[in-house]
């Protein structure tokens, strides 16, 4: 394990010297954003946030380690964000710089395309009523739906859910290309981790996958000194199917063009924690008058 992690920073810290990302600049890629991270003084231990990456179960831990009870937790109708901010204030830069000179600092990574899907399942396919992000989704249908090629319309017809009141995940990337091209800020459930966590300009001890989590769960709550408090936890998986068996029935509505244009939104995230589009790519449909591959 400790080989495991000392290959992911090597690899990382290459990825971001060859993108030069390790360059200071007044952007969001080149310098370090303490936003999103949560620092426990106590038990010398820092996170940084990843929504759709095991966030549910770490904010869970962070919460435990907070002092919260397992009871209070369960019985209470605040939401756990709000509960750890309470506990844990957002940091300053220099808050964060401190605690990691005496901290083990770790985060969470997912397949940016697989964390994308989660996110769409969760907060656009199954937005609550009367939710920004429902809002978002009845903007989308009314920017996207009738815009929808003849093609995608002969391919849609054929199907029950051709008119759902939510936006279809070709729909969601649509909008998505868009607004990354306009240069607008992005949700913070989609937002690239490279700007969330800037980990080419903080250093993490662990940089733990979503596709090795209970290994990597064990291994840092054991090298935190903690078995006795927390464990490896499993919070809010999806509704249904996990995300990982219905890849396929989503992205195979989506475009090549598309599915490059989504790759460039996350570059970064591929590239800097060793993560491949392949399997994607031969899921696409091919557009006949579109190249397969874009500069």
């Amino acid at each position: 394990m400790s080989a495991r992690m000392a290959a992911r920073r090597t690899h990382l810290h290459a990825a971001c010297t060859r993108l030069g990302l390790l360059l200071p600049a007044n952007d969001t890629l080149h310098r370090p954003n303490p936003w999103e991270f949560f620092i426990n003084r106590k038990h010398h231990l820092i996170w940084c946030n990843v929504f759709k990456a095991a966030s549910s179960s770490w904010m869970y831990n962070f919460n435990i380690l907070a002092g919260y009870t397992p009871a209070y937790l369960r019985r209470t109708n605040t939401v756990a964000l709000t509960l750890a901010r309470r506990r844990y204030p957002r940091p300053s830069l220099a808050q964060l710089r401190h605690a990691l000179n005496e901290s083990l600092a770790f985060l969470v990574v997912r397949h940016p395309f697989e964390r994308l899907l989660s996110a769409y399942r969760d907060k656009i396919q199954g937005a609550w009523p009367n939710t920004p992000h429902e809002k978002l989704g009845q903007h989308i249908v009314s920017m996207y739906r009738f815009a929808t090629t003849q093609q995608d319309k002969k391919s849609m017809k054929s199907k029950k859910s051709y008119n759902p009141r939510w936006p279809t995940f070709s729909e969601f990337a649509r909008y998505l290309i868009d607004v990354h091209r306009k240069g607008e800020v992005l949700d913070m459930h989609w937002t690239p981790i490279i700007e969330f966590c800037t980990p080419c300009h903080i250093e993490f001890d662990i940089i733990a996958k979503f596709e090795t989590l209970h290994e990597d769960q064990k291994y840092l709550i054991d090298l935190a000194g903690l078995g006795h408090i927390i464990k490896p936890e499993w919070k809010n998986p999806s509704k249904g199917r996990n995300t990982k068996e219905v890849i396929s029935t989503y992205f195979s509505q989506l475009t090549i063009r598309q599915m490059i244009q989504l790759y460039n939104i996350y570059r970064f995230d591929f590239e800097v924690f060793d993560y491949s589009l392949d399997d994607y790519t031969r899921m696409a449909k091919l557009e006949p008058s579109s190249p397969t591959s874009l500069p």
